[in-house]
């Protein structure tokens, strides 16, 4: 049974509890930053990031982040960008990914079905974002973490 990764701050990369003092900062998509203090200084991130947590398996847009962080869609996207430090569909693609990796780490069930849990409409997608975030498919991820 996979169980659900509940909240996005306890992720190993995005935990805000055990960060060091500056900006701490995790690898994301195209090789970008994302500071991820924003999320705890900013309240509209914090709920925008809380919501994420709960609901990263669904369908997520610009609107509805925008109007979850109570902002116009158009402000939203340079505002998150100059907070957070990538794009809200780049850090959502991260947070994706890393609930997947939790689930390739604990889990037996396929790819596929993984892909789907965390939100990805296609297989092709997931694993395209997956080995531009990771560097290597969800297979080498999975045979890396789990070598029996």
């Amino acid at each position: 049974m996979i169980r659900p990764v509940k909240n996005l701050y306890t992720l190993g990369c995005l935990n805000l509890d055990s960060r060091p003092t500056g900006i701490s900062k995790l690898s994301a998509c195209r090789s970008e930053k994302i500071q991820v203090e924003a999320f705890t200084y900013y309240a509209k991130l914090r709920r925008l990031a809380d919501f994420c947590s709960e609901n990263y398996c669904e369908a997520i847009g610009l609107q509805q982040a925008a109007n979850i962080a109570n902002l116009e869609r158009t402000y939203f996207s340079t505002y998150f960008r100059q907070k957070v430090g990538v794009c809200f569909n780049c850090w959502l693609a991260t947070v994706r990914i890393e609930h997947a990796k939790e689930h390739l780490k604990d889990g037996d069930c396929t790819i596929s079905t993984i892909a789907g849990k965390v939100g990805f409409g296609t297989l092709s997608t997931f694993e395209r974002t997956f080995k531009r975030c990771t560097n290597m498919t969800a297979s080498q991820y999975r045979k890396q973490v789990r070598p029996f």
